[in-house]
């Protein structure tokens, strides 16, 4: 058997960058001293016109990023989600959020996996965050493909964009010809009667691999892969909720992320109990990034674990 292809999601974002800045000369990057990081330094390096290094600076950043959206040109604001949502949430909502402008915001290094950062570079709150800003649409692509496509799509969309890439190399798991991303309509994965596990982003994989673990022991669970946090797919939630447990499972706290939206979907109109699997009332830690998302039970044995005592 062949080894599965891992990409990160931050490499795909630099790569879908100059892609699209190939394609379309109104695009613009901005990004905070992190080219090398954040990757786009790959379009720097194709753009030097159309890059713009504006330092350690995030919050002036991103009011850069609105000023020049008022100018007919899309600008993407690319730093690291702690940065993105934490540091300069003021601007966010303020200069971009308030008067809706279209400015894309690129956050990487998202979550737990961000490894030995340690906890105050690991972002587990700006999916909560982000979610309170109106209009503000939140994308958290599952791998290389999903993520290329979130920010195609992100160019095409007219507004503010909040998209959600990770440190660590994930499965490519969307390398399908029938692959199709739309912005609100998650992507169902595998059907299931007794549960459904509704993922978003890096621990979709592991999802699946779930999945086919309770199906050897005569339970059928479903997977829906939720890459729009936000507008969130209520008809994918309430298809979920038909059988009756949902299971959501997210590299993010459990407290305002995926599991909240999930949870106010199904409380809104469905007949389902839910059970959120993600970070929990805590702060990471320093360590090797596969060994935190083990510890955090974000892997495939724990969230095995928790998804067979559910059902």
């Amino acid at each position: 058997m062949s080894e599965v292809k891992k990409i990160a999601t931050r490499e795909s974002y630099g790569n879908a960058l100059t892609a699209l800045g190939e394609a379309h000369k109104d695009v613009v990057v901005l990004d905070a001293d992190l080219a090398a990081a954040t990757k786009t330094g790959v379009f720097q390096k194709a753009f030097p016109e159309r890059h713009i290094d504006c330092g350690i600076a995030e919050c002036n950043m991103m009011t850069v990023a609105a000023g020049i959206s008022t100018t007919g040109k899309v600008p993407f604001a690319s730093t690291f989600a702690m940065f993105a949502a934490g540091r300069a949430f003021e601007q966010v909502r303020n200069s971009i959020g308030y008067p809706h402008l279209n400015v894309k915001i690129g956050a990487t290094h998202a979550g737990i996996s961000v490894g030995e950062d340690g906890a105050s570079h690991q972002c587990n709150e700006d999916i909560a965050l982000m979610r309170t800003i109106p209009g503000m649409v939140i994308l958290n692509p599952a791998d290389d493909v999903e993520a290329k496509a979130c920010v195609e799509a992100a160019y095409k969309h007219e507004g503010p964009v909040y998209m959600r890439f990770g440190r660590l190399a994930v499965p490519v798991i969307n390398d399908q010809p029938d692959y199709k991303f739309e912005i609100g309509k998650a992507i169902t994965l595998r059907e299931g009667t007794d549960a459904t596990i509704i993922a978003t982003g890096l621990p979709v994989s592991a999802c699946l691999e779930v999945a086919e673990r309770l199906e050897k022991e005569g339970k059928s669970v479903g997977v829906i892969n939720m890459h729009t946090i936000k507008p969130i797919d209520l008809e994918a939630v309430a298809e979920a909720a038909k059988t009756g447990k949902i299971i959501t499972v997210e590299e993010h706290s459990i407290i305002g992320g995926l599991g909240g939206a999930v949870c106010e979907a199904v409380a809104a109109s469905g007949d389902a109990k839910v059970l959120r699997v993600g970070i929990e009332d805590v702060f990471g830690e320093s360590g090797p990034a596969v060994e935190l998302i083990k510890k955090y039970g974000l892997d495939a044995d724990g969230i095995y674990e928790k998804v067979k005592a559910f059902i």
